[in-house]
C-alpha cells in the first residue's frame, strides 16, 4: 500500500459501480477519502473500509483539495456542482470530472467552472470497473497541463495509464465518444451476428471462436486505415467499396429471410452505395469516413 501525507485527500462524488471502484482504489492507496452520493446507502462498504461519508455534496467537496466526479451524465454532474453550496465550496479547489457525455457538455461545464473560480479538468474512463486500481485501467484527461501535473499524484492512485490529451477541455470527451462509437457499433454487430447465426442453427458458443478471429483482424486494419485517411489515400485494391456493398447486401438479405431487423446493415450498405454512385467504387472502405465528414 502506498503512503501519503495527511494532506493527500480526495473526494468522490457519485457512488455508482464506477464511483465505488474509484473510491476503493483511493482507499487502497492510503488516501484520506470522502464520499457522497445523492441516493443514500451506497457508501456503507466504503465507510467500513475507512472512507468518510459526507452529509452533502458541498461538505464532501470542502473536505478535500481535489474532487473526482463520476455520475451518469453531465445533467447529473451539473445538478450537483452548480448548486449554490457546492459551487461555493468548490471555489479555488480542483474538480476532475470523469463523467461521460459529449464534448460540448464538457466545454460548457468547464466554462461555468472558470467563471466560478473552480480549477477544472475533464476526463474519461476507458476500461471497466474491474480494472480500476490495476495496471489494466486506462484514463484520458484534458485541460490545463499544469493542473493535470498537480493532480497526477492523486490520479495515479487509480492505477493503469493516464494520458493528457491537451489543454482544449473537450478533447478527452471527444476521444471517449469516438471510441465508444467503435465499441457500441461493434457490439451491435456482434449481437446481430449471433441472432443471424442462431436463425441458421448455429449456437452462440459455436460462432464465438470465429468471431474472435474476425476481431483479431481489426487492430491492423484500424492502424492502416487511420494512416490512409490522414494521408488522403483511398485506394481499395484489395477490397473495393463495390465488394463491401455486395457483402452487406448479402448479410441483409439473409437476415431479412429470417425476419431479423436489418436497419443498421442497410444503413451501412446505403453509405457504401452512395460512395459508389459518386464514383468511388474502386476506393477502399475508409472512403466512408471522408464521406461522413463532409459538411
Amino acid at each position: 500500500m502506498s503512503t501519503h501525507s495527511e494532506q493527500s485527500a480526495v473526494t468522490v462524488l457519485g457512488l455508482g459501480p464506477m464511483g465505488r471502484s474509484l473510491a476503493r482504489a483511493f482507499l487502497d492507496a492510503g488516501l484520506r477519502t470522502t464520499v457522497w452520493n445523492r441516493t443514500p446507502g451506497r457508501d456503507r462498504e466504503l465507510v467500513a473500509r475507512g472512507a468518510t461519508a459526507a452529509p452533502s455534496a458541498a461538505e464532501a467537496i470542502a473536505a478535500s483539495p481535489l474532487t473526482v466526479v463520476c455520475v451518469v451524465n453531465y445533467d447529473a454532474a451539473d445538478a450537483v456542482l452548480r448548486s449554490g453550496p457546492a459551487s461555493a465550496a468548490a471555489e479555488g479547489r480542483t474538480v476532475v470530472n470523469l463523467t461521460a457525455d459529449t464534448p460540448g457538455r464538457a466545454r460548457s461545464t468547464a466554462g461555468w467552472a472558470a467563471g466560478q473560480g473552480i480549477r477544472y479538468l475533464d476526463g474519461a474512463i476507458m476500461t471497466p470497473t474491474t480494472t480500476i486500481g490495476t495496471p489494466a485501467a486506462v484514463f484520458i484527461h484534458s485541460g490545463p497541463a499544469e493542473l493535470y501535473r498537480e493532480a497526477g499524484p492523486i490520479l495515479d492512485a487509480l492505477g493503469g495509464t493516464h494520458t493528457h490529451l491537451g489543454e482544449e477541455i473537450g478533447r478527452a470527451a471527444a476521444h471517449d465518444i469516438a471510441l465508444l462509437d467503435i465499441f457500441w457499433t461493434a457490439m451491435n454487430g456482434f449481437a446481430h451476428a449471433l441472432a443471424l447465426a442462431r436463425a441458421e442453427g448455429i449456437t452462440a458458443r459455436e460462432l464465438a471462436p470465429f468471431a474472435q478471429g474476425i476481431g483479431a483482424v481489426l487492430p491492423p486494419l484500424f492502424e492502416s486505415y487511420a494512416q490512409a485517411l490522414d494521408d488522403g489515400d483511398f485506394s481499395g485494391t484489395d477490397n473495393p467499396l463495390t465488394s463491401a456493398a455486395s457483402s452487406m447486401a448479402h448479410i441483409a438479405a439473409a437476415s431479412e429471410a429470417h425476419g431479423i431487423d436489418t436497419g443498421v446493415m442497410r444503413a451501412a450498405e446505403r453509405l457504401a452505395r452512395r460512395a459508389v454512385d459518386e464514383g468511388h467504387g474502386t476506393d477502399g472502405f475508409i472512403r466512408i469516413a471522408e464521406l461522413l465528414g463532409r459538411r
